[in-house]
């Protein structure tokens, strides 16, 4: 089963070192782990991860068998803001947008 989350508010580089925390995991000691890690991006993870897990209990499979068998953060739309600096220029903001993907097996 699998569950996505769009749009999430922050770059992708930061989250990805959650998703390899949790890769190849048991769902419930992946939960476990995201509990006690000091990221922001921790709480939107487990929660990713959970509804990926209703999903497969909704379809009939038992979710104490089931691992993380991929998890992908992918890059989403950029938004391009400016800071005004010294003399009239300014210099450019990205705030960048991140896509998780949870499958389980």
């Amino acid at each position: 089963m699998k569950a996505v989350l769009k749009n999430y508010r922050q770059s992708p580089r930061k989250v990805r070192l959650i998703a390899d925390l949790v890769r190849g995991k048991k769902v419930k000691e992946a939960l476990a782990t995201l509990q006690f890690v000091d990221k922001r991006a921790a709480g939107p993870f487990a929660k990713v991860i959970s509804s990926a897990a209703a999903n497969a209990a909704q379809s009939g499979k038992n979710v104490d068998h089931l691992t993380i068998k991929k998890v992908t953060v992918d890059k989403g739309a950029t938004y391009k803001r400016f800071m005004p600096r010294a003399r009239g220029s300014a210099s450019p903001i990205n705030r960048r947008n991140s896509h998780i993907t949870v499958e389980l097996g």
